[in-house]
């Protein structure tokens, strides 16, 4: 067999993947911010109404859907947003260079969730089992 056709045969599945992890990393997050579990020095002060806590929000319960693969799509599209403004407003300010600005984290869950919103959930999410 050749890899094209591997490669074919694999990818959605490893859409599904992807999506899984992205928010199960998004969770670690949101757990993080919330509450305080796993300790993140960085947010130990945390104000739950400030921007990062608000995004620790979005972040729970964005990656709980994603996780599920509920509503994949309007999520992945809603937390691309979020993961921008977040971008634009912390990380660019302080330089031009993703690599310096500390921004690449949040530069990268972006674009994939971007890829997410576009692509889909994948084969193994329940969005998939609605539609059957």
């Amino acid at each position: 067999m050749n890899f094209e056709v591997l490669a074919a045969q694999w990818a959605p599945r490893l859409q599904s993947i992807l999506r899984i992890v992205t928010g199960l990393f998004l969770v670690q997050h949101g757990l993080g911010k919330i509450f305080k579990f796993p300790v993140v020095p960085q947010f130990a002060n945390l104000d739950l109404s400030s921007m990062p806590g608000i995004a620790g929000f979005f972040e729970l319960i964005g990656g709980i859907l994603l996780i599920l693969g509920l509503f994949s799509r309007p999520v992945a599209f809603i937390m691309s947003g979020m993961c921008a403004v977040g971008y634009f407003l912390v990380h660019a300010p302080r330089n031009f260079y993703p690599i310096l600005n500390g921004g690449e984290l949040i530069a990268l869950y972006c674009f994939v969730l971007i890829f997410l919103a576009a692509a889909g959930p994948g084969p193994w999410s329940v969005d998939a089992l609605r539609k059957k």
